[in-house]
């Protein structure tokens, strides 16, 4: 395995702490002391492989540390932060990820017999590589060196990665990505209507009924897929779209505040501080002098 890594770590010894595109569809890498602003963000679905270090990731009230060589599964988009960490003998965080396709999870899923398909999966977490799977990602890594392969051999790897994720613990929340009338997929509309319309106010009886659900159970369900509530995760992608209309746009606070939806500036420099850890003056601050030392 060690053998394995070793390779992977080389091919992406072109990373940097801004996420770089391999070439190959839907394979990304990054690495090194990336700053927390940057990992605060809206998460899109993807099976991320933590290669090297380890990433703490938030979602809500919960943090995970996952620890490389290790991967994980995000079923729909989330907003969530982040800190990263250089590994036990200080080498640098490393990470790749796959973009998740629904087109081809559906296909790999009509190609499998019902028995194999999984019907639980354990809760967030890392989860374990074995050698088999590391090899399928670095096939697929391979291929950023051999360009004129990737149209014939690429979804090949990437429909194997699929297989073996769907064949462990969390192999459950992919398939459910992959059904369309899942109510994880059922959940993922209504995460895209957030994401469309966060600035509007937001009615989730109207929301649970469209998605053909009793309230009680749409807040379950809505939970389990993102780690959030309804009102949690608008509240989460106002913010993170303030931050960049103050940070990167010149918005005074106030107006970012009115802008994203917030009726009450005090609310807004409330729930900023707590989500990002300082004051919006103060944030805006150490982000624009952290970009002007990395430009």
């Amino acid at each position: 395995m060690n053998n394995v890594l070793d390779e992977i770590i080389e091919l992406m010894k072109g990373a940097g702490t801004r996420q770089i595109e391999t070439g190959v569809p839907g394979l990304s890498m990054i690495k090194g002391d990336i700053p927390a602003h940057q990992l605060a963000a809206l998460y899109e679905p993807m099976i991320g492989f933590t290669v090297q270090g380890t990433k703490i990731l938030s979602i809500g009230e919960r943090s995970t540390d996952l620890e490389g060589p290790s991967y994980y599964v995000l079923p729909v988009h989330v907003p969530a932060t982040a800190s990263v960490h250089p590994d036990g003998d200080g080498r640098p965080y490393m990470s790749l990820g796959l973009k998740l396709n629904q087109n081809v999870l559906q296909s790999l899923l009509r190609d499998l017999p019902e028995n194999l398909l999984p019907t639980a999966s354990e809760h967030f977490a890392a989860c374990e590589m074995d050698i088999e799977f590391m090899e399928a990602w670095l096939r697929l890594l391979r291929l950023s060196k051999t360009s004129r392969d990737i149209p014939a051999l690429a979804p090949a790897y990437e429909r194997e990665i699929l297989y073996r994720v769907l064949m462990g613990p969390q192999g459950w929340y992919l398939r459910q990505f992959g059904l369309r009338e899942s109510n994880l997929s059922k959940i993922s509309q209504i995460v895209k209507w957030f994401r469309d319309n966060f600035m509007k106010p937001i009615d989730v009886g109207e929301m649970a009924s469209k998605s053909g659900m009793a309230i009680n159970t749409f807040h379950r369900q809505f939970k389990r897929a993102t780690g959030l509530s309804p009102i949690q995760f608008q509240k989460q992608l106002r913010l993170l779209e303030a931050r960049n209309l103050i940070a990167f746009e010149g918005y005074p606070v106030a107006s970012a505040a009115y802008h994203v939806g917030y009726q009450s500036p005090s609310q807004f420099n409330r729930e900023y501080s707590r989500f990002f850890g300082s004051s919006p003056a103060r944030d805006t601050e150490n982000l624009k002098r952290i970009e002007s030392t990395r430009d």
